[in-house]
């Protein structure tokens, strides 16, 4: 059974720690998003912005790894808009939000859980359809 931690296995984990920066290519692989989403990204969320090295590409570090996962949780899994994934993390502050990772994020289980089963049985008529 593999442990993961912040999104990131155990394995993952033991190959970034001795690692400082990363280039947005080592991100994209390690988070699953694609370079271009990465920058969009930092053009709807100011603060996520990445050091950029003397040659002006962009050094992230481990914190601004972990904030683009949280933000990839959110828009991808919890399914906020990117407005709303601003107003939560502004309301929650990123530090909270990166303390807790199963954080409540206010969403009614209830509903997410529902949600999923509609979108499954959509996908499912769409596959007998085509």
């Amino acid at each position: 059974m593999e442990r993961h931690v912040a999104g990131r296995s155990q394995g993952e984990t033991r190959a970034q720690d001795s690692k400082r920066y990363f280039k947005i290519g080592e991100v994209a692989k390690i988070t699953s998003i694609k370079p271009h989403v990465l920058r969009y990204w930092e053009s709807e969320f100011r603060w996520m912005a990445p050091q950029k090295s003397r040659s002006k590409q962009r050094m992230y570090r481990q914190r601004d790894i972990d904030v683009i996962l949280l933000l990839k949780r959110l828009l991808h899994e919890e399914r906020f808009t990117i407005a709303g994934a601003r107003r939560k993390l502004k309301e929650l502050g990123i530090a909270r939000a990166l303390e807790a990772p199963q954080l409540d994020l206010g969403l009614d289980i209830d509903h997410l859980s529902r949600y999923r089963r509609i979108r499954d049985e959509l996908r499912s008529i769409r596959g007998m359809m085509g």
